[in-house]
Parts: structure tokens; C-alpha cells; sequence
């Protein structure tokens, strides 16, 4: 129908990855879509109102409303900063006498 999209949620572990496929009505907020994937009922554990999320591996808000085929992306918090991982790495290298 005109006036309904097809939409992905979609959610990974390190061992473990979901993707809810269905229609919703055009305009659908990305909220929206995460409550009525049932996305939240597989994992119990994740906050509507603290995940961060995406689109195709951009992060957004939830009030974006969705398009045709737009796949919404659940993100899981960093174990670790990212830059301070390098900073380690990098120290650890000149450390070694690499990165000359």
C-alpha cells in the first residue's frame, strides 16, 4: 500500500545479531518503529530512553521520521573510549620501536 514502508531494527551482541523486518505506516518515527518491531520484548535489558540509534550507520534522534526501506541501527554502549585505546596502542608501540 501508498501509504505503508518496509523497515529493518536491527540489533547486535558479539555472538548474537537481530534484524525485525516489517511494515509500518508511512512517517513512522524511529521510536516508533523500535516499539513496534518487538525488538524490546527479544531484549528485555535495553532503555528506550538511553539508546543511542541510527540509520545505516549514522547516528539520529528518535523523533526521525522513517522512509521506505530505512534500516534503524541499536546501538550498544563503548566498553572502552576509543581514543584512549589508541593513546595505549600508540604508547605501547614506541614502547616496542615501532611507528619509526
Amino acid at each position: 500500500m501508498a501509504n505503508e514502508i518496509t523497515v529493518e531494527v536491527v540489533y547486535a551482541l558479539p555472538k548474537e545479531q537481530t534484524l525485525l523486518s516489517f511494515t509500518a505506516k508511512a512517517g513512522v518515527s524511529v521510536q516508533d518503529a523500535i516499539l513496534q518491531s518487538g525488538i524490546l520484548e527479544h531484549y528485555p535489558a535495553l532503555e528506550l530512553d538511553k539508546m543511542a540509534v541510527g540509520l545505516f550507520g549514522k547516528r539520529t534522534t528518535m523523533k526521525i521520521a522513517l522512509r521506505d526501506k530505512d534500516r534503524v541501527e541499536i546501538y550498544r554502549p563503548l566498553i572502552a573510549d576509543p581514543k584512549e585505546v589508541r593513546k595505549r596502542r600508540a604508547a605501547e608501540g614506541k614502547k616496542m620501536g615501532k611507528g619509526r
